[in-house]
């Protein structure tokens, strides 16, 4: 078991895809990771994909590991309660993780730093010039959909929306390096701080990093849409004998020469190359060919079935992949079931015994940690406030009555 990050706790208050996500990728490495909702459940409590009973699977998928205290932080007591556990003394407490809004009141860094001076708090927002922003507006801002499928002959380009909410997944892997950076600065120099995260830079940085912005700035030019052909290099869908449908790479010298030799097209690719006066050792001159590389290699594609690409491939330096639908890949793909120690089935409580993944990573010193089912709403209020918080029975039954907390909820 990975429990390579135990001792480690963090409180979060957080709704949507990046911030749960955060949370969660540190609880998979061993953190102790509290999380804090409404009694009756916060907007992600119902969000969809649910169960035919109307379960969420998006609340049980990104909140795995977890524990979950329900509390009603609208009261003072319930604050007060809450600043607590936030506060905590001890190495390892002293860590909030929030996406909701806290720069006044209660849940302010400084309100908090005040009861525990080497807090670390990671705040994620939406934009950085601090207009609200999720992840499909930033992919808009961004350019993205815009050079997604095929731009138009005449006309100007039609934007295409991607499904992927790309930006929460790396912002969700930011905000854990965040803690885990914020954190061993703590211990070296005892010194807690205030990180904020805006989803909009996480965006606008990696449209930088992938050159989008220099190729404006320096090339003066706009990215145009190329469907599903790779850009800068050599990349196209195919469709088989039965239908179904692969993408084939092409990024090195070596899986170009293998994918001619495998195919038996090598004399019609460099008839190409000749005709058009270009080099097929460049990338870019394989991607000024695209349509023409991939013509034999569609009627390649087309006289056989996805069995017989499969097995023609195997073994070779092809680079290569099938198009799946979520089931199929489900149906098909080993690599996602228990035959991959990053999978395992677990019992969610209120919706059944079903596949879900850990960690993707796997350390040599110590294993990788078993996927765990994410918390029913409330189902350790008890636990936290008496094992975290010192508080006795009575109290706690006291605070029940009063509706300061609750849980667990069997069914929102």
């Amino acid at each position: 078991m990975n429990r390579i990050l135990q001792g480690l706790r963090v409180v979060e208050a957080s709704a949507f895809v990046a911030a749960p996500l955060g949370g969660m990728t540190l609880a998979q490495l061993g953190a102790d990771v509290i999380r804090f909702d409404p009694p009756g459940g916060g907007v992600d409590a119902k969000r969809w994909p649910v169960t035919r009973e109307g379960r969420s699977l998006y609340w049980a998928g990104l909140n795995k590991g977890k524990r979950s205290l329900a509390i009603d932080a609208r009261q003072e007591e319930g604050q007060a309660l809450l600043t607590r556990l936030i506060t905590a003394p001890g190495e390892g407490n002293g860590i909030f993780l929030t996406n909701l809004r806290a720069d006044r009141g209660w849940m302010s860094y400084e309100a908090l730093k005040a009861h525990r001076e080497d807090l670390i708090m990671v705040n994620l927002v939406g934009s950085s010039d601090g207009t609200s922003a999720v992840d499909y507006t930033v992919n808009c801002a961004a350019g993205f959909p815009l050079v997604t499928g095929n731009n138009a002959a005449d006309g100007p380009p039609r934007p295409v929306n991607h499904v992927l909410p790309a930006w929460d997944a790396l912002a969700g892997m930011n905000l854990a390096l965040a803690i885990l950076a914020a954190e061993r600065h703590r211990r070296l120099t005892g010194e807690g701080q205030l990180v904020r995260l805006a989803l909009s830079d996480v965006a606008f940085a990696m449209t930088g990093n992938l050159g989008f912005i220099q190729e404006v700035q320096v090339n003066g030019e706009e990215r145009k849409g190329c469907g599903n052909y790779l850009y800068g290099a050599y990349g196209s869908d195919f469709e088989t004998a039965d239908g179904r449908r692969l993408y084939i790479v092409v990024v090195t010298d070596h899986m170009w020469k293998s994918l001619g030799k495998v195919t038996g097209l090598e004399e019609r690719f460099a008839a190409i190359e000749a005709r058009l006066g270009l080099d097929f050792r460049r990338e870019g001159d394989r991607y000024q060919a695209s349509a023409e590389i991939s013509e034999p290699l569609r009627d390649w594609c087309g006289q056989r079935t996805l069995a017989d690409i499969e097995s023609t491939f195997a073994g070779t330096g092809v680079c290569w992949g099938p198009y799946r639908s979520f089931g199929q890949m489900l149906a098909e793909d080993s690599r996602v079931s228990t035959a991959n120690p990053m999978f395992g089935e677990i019992e969610q409580p209120g919706i059944g015994s079903y596949l879900v993944p850990g960690s993707p990573l796997s350390f040599s010193a110590c294993g990788r940690e078993q996927p765990t089912p994410a918390p029913l709403l409330g189902e350790h209020s008890d636990e936290i406030l008496a094992g975290e918080l010192g508080l006795n029975q009575d109290e706690i039954d006291r605070l029940r009555r009063d509706g300061v907390v609750t849980g667990p909820v069997e069914k929102l």
